[in-house]
């Protein structure tokens, strides 16, 4: 027969098994809610840190996100399966990038020949051409030269001076690096009419064409694949000066390619 106290104990035992398995299964749940929100927090803040220019992306605004996010995708290594872009940037970045800090002009706009021509010197279906996809007209207009036996638009340099002085002249013109931007893909006396037209010069607000309404959006993906390339499946992607310390001289070829040579004369020059 089996005596109280002992019943006694097996109930408390019991008991105190089902207090721990409360609490344990409590505090699960509560970990788990934690985790997930500290992820949604996260995300907020990344987004709202995004900018072009050092100009916010105004996040409140509820279609901004949703459009981040599909450019986002768009360029994400599962959508690509190349490393090309972060190859053409080791290579022609160091030769941007002095010249737009020379000529006062935001470093982000270096994004705008990945996007424009994919960092290839090729030649549009309307005429543009070169790295920055200059038309004639405008090449011209900003110094360059183009005629039957010369076309610098492919020259890097002399382009990439030509760009700074026509990004220059545009942000006189609308005071805005984003407006800037909009304007070099659909040219500035179209932006002009479409802030007459819709009374309103917020690039985020405004209404364009499928190309030039997600121009901006393009630009703010590219840079945060190119900086941020193993968040978008990029994993092999490292920095030109990571690459440059490395031993492996295989993975150098395979990344830099002959741009280390070019990078390098650019600097000693």
């Amino acid at each position: 027969m089996i005596k109280k106290p002992f019943i006694a104990c097996l109930a408390t035992l019991g008991l105190l098994v089902l207090v721990e398995f409360f609490l344990y299964s409590c505090t699960d749940r509560n970990a788990q809610a934690s985790k997930e929100f500290s992820k949604a927090e996260q995300e907020d803040i990344y987004y709202n840190n995004l900018s072009f220019a050092n100009e916010p992306l105004p996040v409140a605004d509820g279609h901004v996100i949703p459009r981040v996010k599909r450019v986002l995708k768009s360029y994400h290594y599962r959508t690509l399966r190349s490393y090309k872009l972060h190859h053409k940037a080791s290579k022609w970045f160091p030769v941007m990038e002095p010249i737009l800090t020379k000529y006062g002009i935001p470093e982000d706009f270096k994004y705008i020949p990945l996007v424009e021509s994919g960092l290839q010197s090729g030649t549009s279906a309307k005429g543009a051409s070169g790295l920055w996809q200059f038309m004639p007209h405008t090449a011209r207009a900003y110094g360059l030269k183009v005629n039957g036996r010369v076309d610098e638009r492919h020259q890097v340099e002399k382009s990439t001076i030509a760009a700074c002085k026509y990004l220059r002249s545009l942000y006189r013109e609308f005071n805005s690096w984003t407006l800037v931007a909009a304007a070099y893909n659909i040219g500035e006396n179209k932006l002009k009419r479409v802030i007459r037209r819709q009374d309103q010069d917020n690039y985020f607000r405004m209404r364009f064409n499928p190309e030039t309404a997600v121009y901006v959006y393009k630009l703010v993906a590219m840079k945060e694949i190119i900086e941020r390339p193993a968040s978008y499946g990029y994993h092999r992607a490292q920095s030109p000066l990571m690459a440059i310390n490395t031993n492996d001289q295989r993975y150098l070829l395979e990344y830099l390619g002959s741009g280390l040579s070019a990078n390098m004369r650019f600097k000693m020059n």
